[in-house]
C-alpha cells in the first residue's frame, strides 16, 4: 500500500485532488492552485467517500485523481481525439463512477466506433478488470466532464471481457457472445 496525498483546489474548494507526491505537481495547474489538506498512510483508514482502489488507478492511469466538480469550459469542438477521450471516466444513471474508458474499439473497414474498452476495480494495477461496453451506450455529459450510461456497474462487470489480444475479436462466437449480451444488432462486417 501506498501514501497518498489529498488537495484542496483554491479555486474550487469543492474539487479534490489526490496524489502520491506530497508536492502535488502531478495535478492539473489549470484547476489548481492546490493546497495539501491531508497525508494518508497505507495503515490508515481510509474513511474517504470514495474507493481507496479507484484512487489508485487514477493515479495509475494518469499521474493523479480527481474527485468532485471539474468546472473547465467544455469544448466547442464537435470532434474530440481519441486519447482525450482514453482515460475519461464512465458514470451510471446515478452520477456514480463506475469506470475508465482505456481504449476505443474502431471497426475496421467503416472507420465506426463500436465498443470501448471500461476499465474498474484493481489495486495498484493488480485486479484491474476489462470489460467492452458499446460505444452508442454513452453520452458525453458537460456536467460531470464524462461520460453518462443507462449501464450499472454491476452489467459491465457481467459483459463478456475484453482481453486485448488478437486471438479474441477474429473469433465470431466472442463477437456473437457481445451482441447477444447487449442486445445489439449485426452492423455490419466486422
Amino acid at each position: 500500500m501506498r501514501t497518498y496525498y489529498v488537495f484542496q483546489s483554491k479555486t474550487d474548494p469543492g474539487l479534490r485532488g489526490f496524489a502520491e507526491s506530497s508536492a502535488g505537481d502531478a495535478l492539473p495547474a489549470d484547476l489548481g492552485p492546490w493546497v495539501l489538506t491531508r497525508q494518508i498512510g497505507p495503515d490508515e483508514e481510509w474513511n474517504l467517500g470514495i474507493s481507496r482502489a479507484v484512487v489508485a488507478a487514477g493515479i495509475l492511469e494518469n499521474g493523479f485523481y480527481l474527485w468532485g466538480p471539474v468546472n473547465r469550459a467544455a469544448s466547442s469542438r464537435p470532434v474530440i481525439e481519441s486519447d482525450r477521450v482514453e482515460g475519461t471516466v464512465v458514470y451510471d444513471p446515478r452520477g456514480t463512477q463506475i469506470g475508465t474508458i482505456k481504449r476505443l474499439l474502431i471497426e475496421k473497414v467503416s472507420g465506426r466506433v463500436l465498443y470501448v474498452d471500461v476499465t474498474f476495480g484493481g489495486f495498484f494495477g493488480l485486479g484491474v478488470h476489462h470489460h467492452t461496453i458499446p460505444w452508442d451506450k454513452l453520452s458525453y455529459d458537460r456536467e460531470l466532464e464524462g461520460y453518462r450510461t443507462d449501464v450499472t456497474e454491476a452489467q459491465v462487470q457481467g459483459a463478456p471481457a475484453f482481453y486485448g489480444d488478437d486471438t479474441v475479436w477474429p473469433d465470431r462466437r466472442r463477437e456473437q457472445e457481445m451482441r447477444d449480451y447487449w442486445h445489439d444488432v449485426p452492423r455490419g462486417p466486422i
